[in-house]
């Protein structure tokens, strides 16, 4: 048995990269049913985010390698480019990794509170796809429990720290007065959501919310007091929008450099801010080329976002040892569990001892045999066939001068060196 977690993310591979191996909604059953069928893996989950795709595995012997194989096949990449920015962790350490990143201390942002969701989601796909078995469903049951604890014992989600909040609070930089931008926010998802709350609480009064449900986009505009609109909608709003924000789950980009430069010309070249968060991008690289637009990605972010974590750094170390626990305690209950097949199987026997035994006992109760002599052998039946097994292993290891192994039975027995004495 092996736990693996495989993946790339914002440390180690560019946007470029990571939009490539991203993994849409749709394909998410299908690609972990294939995986497991391909693959080593008895257990497989994917989480796909931004900033981040990672394979969570359960294998009887690691083989990672056959995993990184399917993996830049899947996506149609090279090995050596997917090798170059991928990374492996086993066992504990995949235990540490998955938690690290439900607690949010892997994140661009440190302590980001969407990651937890995105991680739920993942394992209840995974349950979909018929992926996860006992041994990743506990591993992830443990997961969530940690990134609670951390939630609740630590500061480290205190503070509105996010790619939303980084994007935002850009857009303050740039525009002196927030209240009179209005913003257009591309897709209605739980980023975008975010963003809208922080511009909302950032005084910002017009707000539209442009989706390719029209539905969806009004329960969200709903919440903010925002005005919903098709996508095919956006050219109109463009021209009037001071402020660009998209997340969708679009595979192609959704805005290219012809509707905003025709957006710049209605406006009289009045400068855009824009800000993709998507993976896929959302927005034509070209569109940053234009004078008079702010383009930023979710990597241009970095540095907003350094300055945002700096008020979590303290709470990052008790964070930190709260994941160590929680390692230590599944690594612990897992060992232990290795154990239930063994005793299951000795509990068996002494119940078929003890059943022979008081078998012959209640016929000895029936030929008239006196209750003492019957509890007495009784007795030393059970006594015999419960030691008779062990005595001829223990003799045996003796005889293959194991004596490790003696060492082990002793401790197993709880016999102590005044047990043996009084025997003598």
């Amino acid at each position: 048995m092996a736990f693996i977690a495989l993946g790339i993310n914002h440390k180690t591979a560019s946007v470029d990269v990571r939009e490539r191996v991203a993994f849409t909604p749709e394909q998410l059953v299908e690609a972990l049913q294939q995986l497991c069928r391909i693959t080593p893996s008895r257990e497989a989950a994917i989480l796909s985010t931004c900033n981040r795709s990672e394979l969570y595995l359960e294998q009887d012997h690691p083989s990672a390698d056959e995993v990184l194989a399917w993996l830049a096949s899947y996506h149609n990449l090279s090995l050596d480019e997917l090798r170059a920015c991928a990374y492996v962790h086993q066992d504990d350490d995949a235990v540490r990794h998955m938690m690290r990143v439900a607690s949010g201390l892997d994140s661009m942002v440190l302590g980001e509170p969407q990651i937890l969701g995105q991680m739920k989601s993942a394992y209840a796909v995974a349950r979909e796809a018929g992926t996860v078995g006992p041994l990743l469903g506990r591993l992830f049951q443990a997961t969530f429990s940690t990134a609670k604890t951390v939630r609740t014992d630590t500061a480290i989600g205190e503070n509105p720290v996010s790619v939303a909040f980084a994007a935002v609070s850009l857009a303050k930089q740039i525009f002196s007065d927030l209240h009179r931008s209005q913003a257009l926010l591309i897709g209605a998802g739980e980023t975008i959501t975010l963003v809208a709350r922080h511009l909302h609480e950032q005084g910002v009064k017009r707000i539209v919310v442009a989706n390719r449900t029209l539905e969806r986009a009004s329960i969200l505009a709903e919440e903010f007091g925002a005005h919903a609109v098709l996508l095919a909608d956006m050219p109109q709003e463009l021209a009037n929008s001071d402020i660009v924000i998209s997340s969708t789950a679009s595979q192609l980009p959704i805005l290219g450099k012809g509707a905003v430069e025709r957006a710049l010309k209605l406006r009289r070249h009045k400068p855009i801010f824009m800000v993709d968060i998507a993976v896929p991008r959302d927005i034509e690289p070209e569109v940053g080329e234009l004078d008079d637009v702010y383009l930023y990605t979710v990597d241009d972010l970095h540095e907003v976002v350094a300055e945002n974590i700096k008020s979590r750094q303290g709470a990052a170390q008790a964070a930190e040892e709260l994941v160590g626990a929680g390692v230590s305690d599944f690594m612990q209950r897992l060992r232990e569990l290795a154990a239930v097949d063994v005793l299951r199987a000795y509990r068996q026997q002494a119940e078929r001892l003890r059943d022979e035994e008081l078998g012959k006992a209640q016929r000895m109760l029936q030929n008239g045999a006196s209750a003492e002599d019957v509890l007495a052998q009784l007795a030393r039946g059970l006594t015999n066939k419960l030691l008779h097994a062990p005595s001829v292993q223990m003799k045996k290891l003796s005889a293959e001068g194991r004596f490790d192994a003696l060492a082990v039975a002793q401790e197993l027995f709880a016999l102590d060196e005044g047990s043996d004495k009084s025997a003598q």
